[in-house]
C-alpha cells in the first residue's frame, strides 16, 4: 500500500506546475496572437479580430495557440482545484477556469468565417450568413470570456480584501468593453478584454502559486 501511494505521488504533476500553466495561458495566446498581427501581411487589428488569424495560409498558427492556450487553462483549472480544495470557491472558481479553457479549445477547432477583408478575397464586412463552425467558434468565444469574469468574482471575493478589488474591477471593465455599443472597434476591445481576463488568471494563479510554494518550503515545527 505504502509503495503503491509513493508511486502515484511521485507521477503525479505538481500543483505548482499546473498554477505555472495558467499563469502561461494568457501570455502564450497573446503573444503568439500579436506575433501574427505584426508578421502577417495585410492583417489589420483595428478591423480585423484575432479570431481571424486562424484563416489563410498560416491560419494553423492561431488555431494550435487557441488549443495549446486552452490545455494551459485547463491545467491551471486543475492547479487551482488542487490548491483550493476544501476553502471557499474551491470548487465553482476552478471549474469556472476549466469552462474557458474548454471554450478556448472549441475556438480554435471552430473558425470563424472569411470577413472583415480577411484572408484576401473575403467579404469587407460581416457575412450575410454564418456557418455551422463560426456559430460554434462564437459559443467558444462567449464561454471563454462569460467564465473566465465570473470566475473573477467568484474567486477574487475569497482571496482577501485587495483581491476582491481588484477582481471586481477586471470584471467590471471586461464587461464595458465588451458590451460597448460600437462595432467599428470591435476587433480592439476583444483583444484587450483577452488581455483583461487573462492578466487576471496569470495574477491569480501566480498569488496562489506563491502561497504554495511558501507553505511546502515552511521548516516543520520541532516536537
Amino acid at each position: 500500500m505504502t509503495s503503491t501511494t509513493l508511486t502515484r505521488t511521485g507521477t503525479a504533476v505538481p500543483t505548482t506546475t499546473l498554477l505555472a500553466a495558467g499563469m502561461a495561458a494568457g501570455p502564450v495566446f497573446l503573444g503568439l496572437s500579436f506575433a501574427q498581427v505584426f508578421t502577417r501581411d495585410g492583417f489589420d487589428l483595428s478591423r480585423q479580430p484575432l479570431s481571424l488569424l486562424a484563416l489563410g495560409e498560416h491560419g494553423w498558427i492561431q488555431i494550435a495557440n487557441f488549443v495549446l492556450s486552452g490545455l494551459l487553462t485547463l491545467a491551471g483549472a486543475a492547479g487551482l482545484r488542487r490548491a483550493l480544495r476544501g476553502r471557499p470557491a474551491g470548487a465553482w472558481g476552478p471549474a469556472l477556469v476549466a469552462v474557458a479553457g474548454v471554450g478556448l479549445i472549441v475556438a480554435g477547432v471552430l473558425t470563424a468565417d472569411p470577413s472583415m477583408g480577411w484572408p484576401a478575397g473575403a467579404p469587407e464586412g460581416s457575412p450575410d450568413t454564418m456557418s455551422w463552425h463560426s456559430v460554434g467558434h462564437g459559443v467558444g468565444a462567449m464561454l471563454c470570456f462569460g467564465s473566465l469574469t465570473v470566475a473573477c468574482l467568484v474567486l477574487g471575493s475569497r482571496l482577501g480584501r485587495r483581491w476582491t478589488v481588484f477582481s471586481l474591477l477586471v470584471a467590471l471593465a471586461t464587461v464595458v468593453v465588451m458590451a460597448w455599443p460600437d462595432q467599428g472597434s470591435i476587433s480592439i476591445r476583444l483583444a484587450v478584454g483577452s488581455a483583461l481576463v487573462f492578466g487576471w488568471l496569470t495574477a491569480v494563479s501566480a498569488h496562489i502559486r506563491a502561497q504554495r510554494s511558501s507553505t511546502q518550503s515552511r521548516p516543520e515545527p520541532s516536537t
